[in-house]
């Protein structure tokens, strides 16, 4: 299993439409990469690590598939149409990081 993480830096000025990014860009996704993507998860950030801290990062989506194959295959058919959507709820460019998950739960 493999997980696609992409965040959205909290950058002092920018701005990030939670609503918009949880109920229409993350369903376009998944709808896009239909069997490829097993599931997702959402991530909105709270504070950072210490009391009183803003949080590293605005907010996370992350991609579960079975392969960076799945994923490729799921996803880059699509790459335009899901990217192009970013500008609907963001202004901040994205970090993707694609990790191994080597403890899960089912």
């Amino acid at each position: 299993m493999i997980k696609v993480s992409v965040m959205y830096p909290n950058t002092p000025g920018t701005h990030f439409n939670h609503d918009y990014y949880r109920d229409q860009h993350m369903p376009l996704v998944k709808a896009r990469m239909g069997g490829h993507l097993q599931y997702y998860t959402v991530d909105k950030g709270l504070a950072g690590g210490t009391p009183g801290s803003a949080p590293t990062y605005a907010a996370a989506g992350h991609l579960f598939c079975t392969s960076v194959e799945a994923f490729q295959t799921g996803f880059g058919p699509h790459t335009k149409e899901i990217m192009g959507d970013i500008p609907n709820y963001t202004d901040i460019a994205p970090v993707i990081q694609i990790s191994e998950v080597v403890v899960g739960q089912p």
